[in-house]
């Protein structure tokens, strides 16, 4: 099977190859899929440099959709032929970016769900879902949600909006508009951002959960709160402990996938898609995302 990978540790751009490798055999607990979508992050790019280093070879693509192809011993409740969609195991000597993956956890790819917006949910709608659980954000919460033009920002702010939280989220005009369309109150970056936000929220806010790239927001943000630990960064992660921030420290929350997956093919939850290439154009995307304006999810199409 054709397999995006690298072999040494370095820049992306320099190590990563597009090659053939024997197919990943499942495992047990475990089904294989034959890859049709992978979506692109940021950790990608982090793998390649030494995230999480071990033995190489290494593969890429952290988020994948496709059709069973095999099962593993004791997998029950699925079949053959089954498309579904799931976060992809990176430690082995391919990962998501290729023709067949592994996957430890899985959930159906409903009717009325493309391919490709399958494989922009799992990332998102995790680190977005447990970001907002860490915080301990219900109904009634005043929510600032900062870099909500980001992939894991947008999932936030529409997965506050159905805990009942009052939102106010800090977009640049791309999909700004977008959204004002969930119910949130939406205000722009830059200087005076904690004075427009206690504008809109009459005071200060209860909580706020940050995106925002590159970690430049932090210190405004804390003027929107009463004390330092009500802000939770996944962004800003030196940033945090001089200010006395919080860092998301709860378990994973793929569990909900399969919710916000059903949410997603009835038309009521969204990741903006910004373009879908074919794997020979992994370059293009990869200067895409490093470019720091992809506006939306980078997906590769596989198969």
């Amino acid at each position: 099977m054709r397999t995006l990978r690298f072999h040494e540790y370095g820049d992306p751009a320099e190590v990563l190859r597009l090659e053939d490798a024997e197919p990943p055999r499942p495992g047990p607990g475990q089904v294989r899929i034959a890859v049709e979508t992978c979506g692109l992050t940021p950790a990608d790019w982090a793998l390649c440099g030494g995230l999480f280093a071990g033995e190489l070879p290494r593969g890429i693509g952290l988020e994948v959709s496709g059709t069973v192809d095999a099962v593993g011993e004791g997998v029950t409740g699925v079949e053959i032929g089954d498309p579904v969609l799931g976060p992809a195991p990176f430690l082995g000597p391919t990962a998501g970016a290729s023709g067949q993956a592994v996957l430890d956890i899985w959930f159906p790819r409903p009717a009325g769900l493309d391919p490709a917006h399958a494989a922009a949910l799992p990332m998102a709608v995790e680190t977005a879902y447990r970001g907002l659980a860490d915080l301990g954000v219900t109904a009634g919460t005043t929510l600032l949600v900062s870099g909500a033009g980001t992939t894991v920002g947008f999932a936030a702010v529409q997965i506050a909006k159905r805990l009942g939280a009052e939102v106010i989220a800090t977009a640049g005009e791309t999909y700004a508009d977008a959204l004002r369309a969930t119910g949130a109150e939406v205000t722009g970056y830059g200087e005076g951002l904690a004075d427009r936000v206690k504008a809109l929220a009459g005071g200060p806010i209860d909580l706020v959960l940050d995106l925002a790239p590159r970690g430049t927001a932090l210190p405004e943000l804390v003027k929107t709160v009463t004390a330092p630990d009500r802000v939770l960064t996944q962004s800003d992660l030196a940033g945090a402990g001089k200010l006395g921030v919080r860092l998301s420290s709860g378990p994973m929350r793929n569990d909900v996938l399969g919710e916000y997956a059903q949410l997603a093919a009835e038309g009521r939850f969204s990741i903006p898609i910004a373009a879908v290439y074919p794997v020979d154009d992994w370059r293009t995307a990869l200067e895409r995302s490093r470019s720091g304006h992809a506006h939306g999810k980078l997906v590769l199409r596989i198969g």
